[in-house]
């Protein structure tokens, strides 16, 4: 050992009385542990022994290397197994961890040993507890005997874990314990003989805390997942889980990222229902796969056992409004300027006995190419081909080959644009199983020119104490398609294009290849903006109406021409009017009835954390729907919040979806509680109450009600989380 002066303080204050500092060179790194090139430093007020053997240190007793550092009241260094001894207020510091206690043995070079009487702090995620005894296995790896552990702060936490054996592994951020005891306020509420906990956010393997739920379609239900961190890109979900009215259901969710392919599969299978005496189950797959460069290949399968698997589950894959399952696996090669793609697709539909829905059609298979380019002197090419056949058991199948070149001229000028544009859709049709003096054979080709044009204008304006820059575009669009009698043509995938302000500016009032509509007419519309100095748009509003020269003629089987010769009148609004709310509005407005036929009104006020309101109006005349959305979250006492949502139907008089819960947050827990009601099918709703303890970075007792609110309350932030900044 050789004097040394100016050694810093491991634990911030200098000791400022007469000190003697000495610096020990580390010893030889023994084989197979890591080598602490560091040096050691040691202090304390008095110290005697052999600087080569054995060293006794007194009062102020400081011992340093690397990331470990010890104080204590009294020490003893022995150099050969660089082994220290401390006892009398004991305080070491290492990775930045805290143990204090009575007495203290430790190898520096190895990390090994053990301390009496501890207390511990773990930094990462503020942990803490107290036992009989710690034993150091390692640097990062250390056994707790007879202890306790919390992440509550304070000498008597509100929850703790209390076990015989307690292994905490820094390494791998993972702690678990034997004999297992969780208290909550001095109550015990769960006992385990092995319990996994996190130290982290870091994935890894383990069970799950269970969930506890129950509904009036199955009774209670016990869920206990496990789950194995195969790999930092592979993990699985096994989750059991009982339901006293059908039996056992057995579940598993595989996820995978890989360089070229990655992908999800959930599966749940309930052998013999109790309630039904059926087997039971639903799978739902999906992957990407990049075979070669541009060249992938995907799927998306989704199945279920029977008509009846989302009203009777509500919580698992099939959800409870999904009545139409895809099923779909493509192959594409994708290029700058051009792709090309094979798809087969198709549907399982879950049928509602008082809402039935027409089985759609098979694509079996299906062939697409697209290729174009921009500003090709000027000019904007496209072409689109599809080959495709149609499959349904019950209607008339065949094939249908469709070729759509178009060709664009685009006139940009800062304050306006004018853009021609002409496209041809030349359509093919074999079909078979067709009615009797019906030809299995049509050939259709339809012109369609457009004319979109408008103009920018530009000003300064205030608005509410703030400077903007308001625009006003005036817009004239102009569509001619001559009239083509497809009435013989099956109907394969056509509909009506849903009534939007966007939808004016589509050449074809239809959707799908089957129908193209007649057309000569204009839609004229305008836009304001209110543009931030920053380019942000704060406010949008726009207007809109087509009016035809002509009447249309080309309908959809069992549908009349229409009888007037402009649409409804278009309305479309969107503000983000402040930090605190914003708000959107889609409105149809029938000039011939004088009323509004569509609307889709929403609204959100957030005027702070945890404060949310959410409102949404819908009104479709033609299908019968009229509905109120509300939800939010607010605190309603101190620690308290109320967070719910009701989806309330006008013309059945009833609650489409609901869900009322209530929160308290203590500071190292929350407490929820509350109940759902979901409508699952005309006739069948289900009702289910949920509870949850979450217990801050360890485990979530109950069920899974977080997830629950989430889905059903937009904008909902945990009420641990921390608050996000808000722009103004």
């Amino acid at each position: 050992m050789q004097p040394a002066s100016g050694t810093g303080d491991t634990f911030g204050t200098a000791v400022n009385t007469a000190a003697i500092d000495v610096v020990a060179a580390p010893p030889a790194p023994k084989k197979g542990r890591q080598d602490k090139s560091c040096p050691q430093n040691a202090r304390a007020e008095s110290m005697s022994g052999s600087p080569d053997r054995v060293m006794h240190m007194d009062k102020d007793v400081e011992v340093s290397q690397c990331d470990t550092a010890v104080k204590a009241d009294q020490a003893t260094y022995y150099v050969i197994d660089d082994l220290i001894e401390a006892s009398g207020h004991v305080k070491m510091m290492r990775f930045g961890d805290l143990y204090t206690g009575d007495e203290l043995k430790l190898k520096m070079d190895t990390g090994t040993g053990y301390m009496l009487d501890p207390t511990y702090h773990l930094a990462s995620n503020n942990a803490q507890g107290q036992a009989k005894r710690i034993d150091f296995e390692g640097d990062d790896h250390a056994k707790v005997i007879d202890g306790s552990y919390s992440t509550c702060e304070g000498p008597d936490p509100d929850w703790y874990l209390k076990s015989s054996t307690m292994d905490i592994d820094r390494g791998r951020d993972t702690g678990s314990a034997s004999h297992a005891v969780l208290y909550f306020d001095d109550w015990p509420i769960l006992w385990a003989p092995e319990m996994p906990f996190p130290l982290s956010d870091a994935r890894k393997s383990g069970f799950l805390a269970p969930t506890v739920g129950g509904s009036n379609r199955g009774g209670l239900d016990i869920e206990t997942p496990y789950y194995f961190n195969i790999a930092p890109n592979r993990d699985l979900t096994l989750f059991p889980n009982f339901i006293t009215q059908r039996g056992v259901q057995i579940g598993a969710d595989m996820r995978y990222l890989e360089p070229t392919f990655n992908g999800e599969t959930k599966l749940e299978i309930l052998p013999h229902d109790a309630a039904t005496g059926t087997d039971r189950w639903a799978i739902s797959s999906v992957q990407n796969t990049v075979l070669a460069p541009g060249l992938t290949f995907n799927w998306n399968l989704n199945a279920a056992s029977d008509d009846n698997y989302p009203n009777d589950f509500t919580r698992t894959i099939t959800t409870a409004a999904q009545r139409l399952l895809g099923r779909g696996v493509d192959l594409t090669y994708a290029q700058p300027f051009w792709y090309a793609s094979l798809r087969a697709t198709g549907y399982q539909v879950l049928q509602d006995p008082l809402a039935p829905i027409t089985q759609p059609y098979d694509r079996l298979p299906q062939f697409l190419f697209h290729a174009g380019r921009q500003d090709v002197g000027g000019f904007d090419w496209s072409t689109d081909f599809e080959a495709v056949r149609f499959w349904q058991p019950d209607m008339v199948e065949g094939d249908r080959y469709t070729f759509t070149p178009s060709l664009a001229y685009p006139m940009i000028a800062p304050g306006g644009f004018l853009t021609p544009k002409l496209s041809f859709n030349l359509t093919k049709y074999d079909l078979q199983d067709q009615a009797q003096g019906t030809p299995g054979q049509f050939t259709r080709s339809v012109p369609t020119f457009s004319l979109d044009s408008g103009l920018i204008f530009e000003r300064d304006t205030e608005l509410f104490g703030r400077d903007f820059t308001q625009t006003l575009e005036p817009r004239l669009f102009y569509v001619r398609t001559p009239y083509r009698d497809q009435s013989l043509i099956p109907n394969f995938d056509s509909a009506d294009a849903d009534v939007s302000y966007a939808q004016l500016f589509n050449t074809n009032r239809f959707i799908g290849g089957d129908r193209i509509g007649d057309a000569n007419q204009v839609t004229a519309a305008v836009v304001t903006r209110f543009i931030e100095a920053s380019g942000e748009e704060r406010a949008r509003f726009a207007i809109g109406q087509r009016f035809a020269f002509n009447q249309e003629e080309v309908t959809l089987p069992g549908e009349l021409p229409a009888s007037t010769s402009k649409s409804d009148l278009l309305f479309s609004a969107l503000g983000r009017f402040s930090a605190l709310l914003s708000g959107s509005a889609d409105i149809d407005y029938s000039e011939s009835t004088h009323s509004v036929n569509q609307a889709n009104l929403v609204m959100r006020w957030q005027p702070g954390p945890k404060k949310l309101f959410n409102v949404q109006y819908l009104r479709d005349v033609q299908n019968g729907v009229q509905q109120f959305d509300t939800s939010g979250q607010w605190p309603i006492l101190q620690r308290w919040y109320a967070v719910g949502r009701v989806d309330y139907s006008v013309p059945d008089h009833k609650i489409v979806q609901g869900l009322m819960a209530v929160e308290y947050k203590a500071d190292c827990w929350v407490f929820r509680f509350g109940g759902q009601h979901t409508q699952t099918a005309t006739a069948v709703s289900s009702t289910s109450t949920f509870f949850q303890l979450e217990l801050n970075g360890f485990a979530q007792l109950g069920s899974n009600a977080l997830e629950a609110i989430r889905l059903n309350v937009p904008g909902y932030q945990a009420v641990n989380q921390a608050p996000k900044p808000v722009n103004p």
